[in-house]
This record gives C-alpha cells, structure tokens and sequence, in this order.
C-alpha cells in the first residue's frame, strides 16, 4: 500500500529515567498522525546502533538530545517530506542510505528509530489494520507472548550490590496473557511483602523491579521462589519459571568474571549457571557471558544448550549478520530484540526472520529508559516470537505493554505462550 508522508517532526521529551529522548509524530496525506516514544538502554552492546547527544554539559549532563531532534526535523523530514513510500523496507531503507554510517551514528539511531517506528504505526493506520497485523510476516502465525517480569533488578540498573542484573518471573503455564499478567503482579507483591518483612529495601531500579541489598544471586532466586509459592502458584513450566540476565559483560574484566566478589574463569562461570539450573527453576538465561567471549558462549551452549534457553543480547545487538555468525558457531540459542539496537522496524524484521530460519527463538525487549509506547507489544504479537519482557508489572512505561497484550487479547482469539 503506498502511503504519503505530508510531515515528520520530533521533541525532546523524558524517558522513564528523567533522561531526555525524541517522541517522533508522522503525518500522512489524508490526515493519519501517529506517534513514537524512542527508547534508550543503560546497558548497551557495543556493536549497538548510536544513539546521538548532545555532549553540553550545561544541559542535562550532556545528554541532551537536541541534535537528534534537527535531524529529523531537518534532513529526515526533508528526505522523507511529502514524498510517497510503497511501504516500511522503502522508507527504512531511505532512512539508512540517508544516514550513510554502519552504526547510524551520523543522524543518530534514537532519531531514525523513532521516525521508522512512527512510519510502521502511520502505515498500520492508513491501512486500517491493528499495527501488530501491519508487522505481522506472511509465514509468521500472529501469538500472544510470555511476559518475563523483571522483579529484582540489579548491575547498572540498580544502586546495590547484586551483580545479576534482571531477576524475572515468567508465567509459562497461565491459560491466557490476562491471567499471566495477573500472575506476574501477585507475585511482585508476595515478594514486596517478603523482602520488607525480612528488613530489605524495597525501592526500585531502573525497570520496576526491587533493589535489595542481596549480592548472591543464589539467595535472590531463594526468595523469588518462595515469593512464588506465597502468591498460590507453582514454581516450574505448568506455572510461574524464571529467567535471569546477568548481563555478564558489565563484570567481566581481563577474561574473568566478578560474581559477590568472587573471581570467576569462564567454566566456572558455567558450572555456577548449571548448579543454578539445578536448584532452581530457571528456564532462561540471557547474556550469560560477555559480549566478546565467543569460545565461552560456544562452551556454555555445548553444556546447557539442551537443558535452558541462552539468549544473546549485547552479543548479538538485533543484527542479523551477527546472529547468523552466532547460529553457525553455536553460541546459543535464542536472540533479545530491541528495535533500537539495529534502528530500524525492517532490520528488526530481518533480525527476527534470521533467528527462525536458523532455528532459534525470540524475546522481544524493552530498554531500561522507556515511554509509555507500546510498540514492542504490537512487534511481540505480530511476528509470532512468543516471549517479550517489559519490566515489572509496575510503573506506567512498563505496564504500557503488558496492558496492550492484554487489549489484544481482548479483541483477537489468539493462542498464547512460548510456541514451538
């Protein structure tokens, strides 16, 4: 369907951190107007696509984004202004050859993420349709996800001393999203109950989840488990399992890893993650090594491949070329998508396209800077993938998504869970 862009402007507004990012708003002709809230990660790959700041120190610490917002609304809406496009691959790719970098560093990626999203949601509407069946590929049957509530958070998303840095609860076995939502929001208050009943703090970290003064990560998952069986649910696949991301680049230094002030090689970084296997219900492990430990990832892959989904994600940074490589090392098994770590919706859609071919599964993610748009939800949805986290089931940015699953449910008969 071709489609008319009239207009594309952006502002710097907030994300959930009270840092600054763009919200994009697309006009077309005809008079469809739709919005995009860009997303911003604390703890980024290095191969991510750049974000683009300001650098003054006088205005929010450098962080500002106002050089982003004039080059959407001067090179890109030039580029892209009253201007008719056949669908998202055609303006996605005038985006990149507009940019001319490998990374999207000259215009910035929070700028071309943002007016590619704003593009797939104005296409959506100008068709009529629901943006999850916008972005739903045509060998792709459309499901509703697993949601992996992020309840303890800690590493850069936290001020304590757990290096873990998201402790989730995924409700595998629920009936449907609302009852795995409802799942997930009991038990985030049976633990809130549990950690202030045992004297722990029960502030919150970047994503919603709680901040205790815990550094093992054995005793946190202790707690989830019991937090679990508090709410009146099992802990195991027929109902509430638990996945972990370490995010282990962010205490990996000289080819060791740091755990609780341990000093750590890689296969006992791997018998560390077994012996949590065992123990406890844990189904996922993501960014269980760091980003450039590729003989570790091949080692971890060789020994918990069958027995725990191992996702990459500052390994693999939504990059198709790179999850290629990893699917023919064998360096685990499953990809974190996030639209702003590639920067575009089509290379998002690549990305994903690339892990099922291969054979691998697919979490859709947040970042820890979020807005309250929903466009991952639509995304999870849409391309069939299954799984999708979004933080705790608190906090407006963070509820935004799980409430649009639940709005989808409503309206649309579809199955939910992991799938195949």
């Amino acid at each position: 369907m071709d489609v008319r862009i009239e207009k594309v402007d952006a502002i710097e507004v907030l994300d959930s951190r009270g840092r600054p990012t763009l919200s994009v708003t697309m006009t077309l002709t005809g008079g469809v107007i739709a919005r995009a809230g860009v997303p911003s990660g604390a703890s980024t790959g290095s191969r991510e696509a750049v974000e683009l700041r300001d650098g003054d120190p006088d205005r929010f610490g450098g962080g500002g984004v106002r050089g982003a917002v004039g080059a959407v609304n001067g090179e890109i809406a030039a580029a892209i202004g009253r201007r008719t496009f056949s669908g998202q691959a055609e303006l996605d790719q005038t985006l990149i050859e507009l940019d001319g970098t490998e990374n999207k560093s000259r215009l910035g990626a929070n700028a071309i993420v943002g007016v590619s999203m704003a593009g797939a949601r104005a296409m959506a509407s100008a068709a009529g349709v629901p943006l999850w069946r916008s972005l739903n590929p045509s060998a792709v049957a459309p499901r509703l996800p697993v949601p992996h509530f992020n309840v303890v958070n800690g590493g850069v998303h936290a001020p304590n001393d757990l290096d873990f840095q998201e402790f989730m609860v995924a409700p595998l076995g629920a009936p449907t999203m609302a009852e795995a939502v409802r799942a997930g929001a009991e038990v985030y208050a049976a633990l809130r109950t549990l950690l202030a009943g045992r004297g722990e703090a029960t502030g919150l970290g970047d994503e919603g989840g709680f901040a205790p003064q815990i550094a093992e990560p054995e005793a946190v998952l202790g707690v989830l488990v019991e937090a679990i069986g508090q709410a009146g649910y099992r802990a195991g696949r027929d109902g509430v399992m638990i996945a972990l991301d370490p995010a282990a680049s962010e205490f990996h230094r000289d080819g060791m890893y740091s755990v609780a002030g341990e000093k750590l090689s890689i296969d006992d970084m791997v018998d560390r993650y077994a012996a949590i296997a065992d123990a406890f219900p844990v189904w996922s492990l993501e960014d269980g090594l760091a980003e450039g430990d590729w003989d570790g990832w091949v080692r971890l892959t060789a020994r918990l491949g069958d027995r725990l989904q191992l996702v990459g994600d500052d390994l693999l940074v939504t990059n198709p070329a790179i999850i290629a490589d990893a699917i023919d090392r064998r360096a685990g098994n499953a990809a974190l998508i996030k639209v702003n770590q590639i920067g575009t919706v089509t290379e998002t859609l690549a990305a994903m396209a690339t892990c099922r071919a291969g054979g691998w599964a697919q979490m859709v993610s947040h970042r820890s800077g979020e807005t309250e748009d929903s466009f991952i939800a639509d995304l999870a949805v849409g391309t069939g993938c299954g799984q999708i986290k979004s933080g705790a089931p608190a906090r407006g940015e963070r509820v935004a998504k799980y409430n649009r699953l639940i709005e989808i449910e409503a309206g649309e008969a579809l199955p939910y869970g992991p799938g195949g």
